[in-house]
């Protein structure tokens, strides 16, 4: 109610608030809001979600960015036809290649869509014999080279079209990385453009083999002509949904034809691997329309009402005895916009960073913020907030000003105190059952104690990794990191102590929540047996 009410939005809801009026409203139109979806203004609070306030920037897990209204309007008109989708991609390439100033352009269902689709096409060309195979890519050019910076969650995406890594480290590494084998270059756009396994670097001697370079752009600007295919890449994918607030569920490809118009085979309508990842025409033309706007949009304008909203906040922040701002800038083309550091003594107000985030968002209005620093286990005196304004949308400036400063006059102060003194000892190892929202695992865990604090392993039933955490009275808090290809999956244990159990939850990030039921093992003294592990 107050975000609609900040924005000065008036809805039919507000309209009809009248009993008899609103009664006579919902006898015309057959129900009762409150009976299912309403499609309007509060659409998602019709069916008990509550929006957000982006003060974070473009990220899939809180819906990206607002599609344009060029966007919407385009995806409407598209809705009413119907096309050919080989001919309507024809017509998009073109034109995207127009814009762009690139060989050609793709559409795809995202970023990620976009890198399977290019390293496909890297493998198997337009061969149908190859591509029907895809992921068994036994008997083909199969290998990606990558930088050790460019690892990452997305590899999945290149992983699953049936490619197999290849890591270096030095530019020595990446010369001799060469084979028949190879299929591609990977590289993450930002991580390392100017030093010795950078873009620059890196693409003279993919070229000397005749090897294609993949640059993964996802959240970046796109600038035009392409920064990457100028500095010699040979694609460049891009997400739709962010800098560019084209559709959500698109991407954008760009670069060589013959390797673009193969990763459109590769694609939906197609049957092939990227069959799953359909981009229907509503998509297609949504992203096409957001292209054509970004080469009219005034980003001097947009970066100048950046800095006005960062202005609003720090003005009404000030406010707060004890706090300093300080304007942040960009460093690279990922959420390339000003960002305000909201800092204070978490000590002295009693209220640490990481506190004051989790009440914005879970307060009302819901407010996600760009990061914050400062908790009751570390750091309170160092605690501080991020705002992101790169996609807020008008009006939220003042909505986020003043629920923040609300927030640091008001909410409730507690003083840091130090943590209880350990009250079990956890030494040893420990054997753990882990039930998920759907399946179970057993791991095993070792423990060093140091008074308050563990150290040790913990072995899953593929991974391994070291554990830290610490022991507070009965309570046990504990981390670990497991390594997988170029991702992490981390674990969080939180638990209590009874003798040689523990019970307790594990949160595992993206993938939920689960419990946990942990017992020492009777052999399990320092220098005990451990389960091997299997090497992956």
């Amino acid at each position: 109610m107050l975000s609609r009410f900040l924005r000065n939005t008036l809805n039919r809801r507000d309209l009809f608030k009248g009993g008899a009026l609103a009664a006579a409203f919902q006898s015309l139109t057959g129900r009762a809001q409150a009976a299912g979806l309403n499609i309007g203004p509060d659409i998602y609070e019709s069916i008990g979600v509550t929006p957000i306030i982006n003060c974070k920037g473009t990220f899939t897990i809180i819906s990206g960015s607002q599609s344009l209204p060029e966007v919407k309007a385009a995806m409407d008109q598209a809705s009413r036809h119907y096309v050919h989708l080989d001919e309507l991609m024809e017509g998009v390439g073109k034109r995207l290649a127009e814009l762009t100033k690139a060989e050609w352009g793709m559409v795809s269902a995202g970023c990620a869509a976009a890198l399977s689709h290019a390293t496909a096409a890297c493998i198997a060309g337009a061969d149908p014999e190859k591509l029907q195979r895809l992921p068994d890519s036994r008997g083909m050019k199969n290998e990606v080279i990558a930088p050790a910076y460019s690892r990452n969650v997305y590899d999945h995406a290149v992983r699953g079209a049936g490619a197999h890594f290849i890591t270096v480290r030095t530019k020595e590494e990446f010369i001799n990385a060469f084979s028949p084998k190879t299929a591609m270059v990977m590289i993450l756009a930002g991580g390392g453009d100017n030093g010795p396994l950078g873009l620059p670097a890196l693409a003279p001697i993919a070229k000397q083999h005749d090897v294609p370079v993949l640059v993964d752009a996802a959240a970046e600007r796109l600038t035009i002509p392409n920064l990457h295919l100028n500095r010699g890449a040979t694609l460049v994918a891009y997400s739709g949904g962010k800098c560019l607030r084209g559709p959500q569920t698109a991407g954008l490809l760009l670069g060589r034809k013959d390797l673009v118009q193969a990763a459109w085979i590769h694609s939906a309508p197609h049957h092939a691997i990227g069959r799953p990842m359909k981009c229907g025409k509503e998509e297609i033309m949504g992203m096409l329309a957001a292209v054509e706007a970004w080469v009219k949009r005034d980003h001097d304008a947009e970066w100048q009402a950046w800095e006005r909203w960062l202005e609003t906040i720090h003005t009404e922040v000030m406010k707060v005895e004890g706090v300093t701002t300080e304007v942040l800038q960009p460093e690279g083309l990922s959420n390339n916009s000003p960002r305000l550091a909201i800092r204070w003594d978490g000590e002295k107000m009693g209220l640490t960073g990481q506190e004051v985030e989790k009440l914005l968002l879970e307060g009302s209005p819901r407010i996600i913020l760009g990061g914050a620093s400062g908790n009751r286990g570390a750091g309170a005196a160092s605690s501080s907030l991020t705002i992101m304004p790169y996609m807020m949308m008008p009006g939220d400036d003042k909505i986020a000003a003043t629920r923040i400063r609300e927030v640091l006059e008001t909410a409730p102060r507690k003083p840091i105190t130090p943590p209880a003194a350990p009250a079990v000892t956890i030494n040893g190892q420990w054997d753990i059952e882990i039930e998920y929202l759907a399946g179970k695992a057993r791991h095993t865990m070792f423990f060093e104690q140091d008074g308050a604090t563990l150290s040790g392993s913990h072995m899953g039933e593929f991974l391994q990794g070291d554990v830290r955490g610490s022991v507070h009275g009965k309570e046990i808090s504990v981390r670990s990191s497991h390594q997988y290809e170029g991702t992490r999956v981390g674990y969080e244990f939180s638990g209590m102590a009874d003798g040689d159990k523990i019970v307790g939850t594990v949160d595992v990030g993206e993938y939920g929540k689960g419990k946990f039921t942990a017992r020492r093992h009777k052999y399990g003294q320092p220098g005990g047996p451990v389960r091997p592990v299997k090497n992956v």
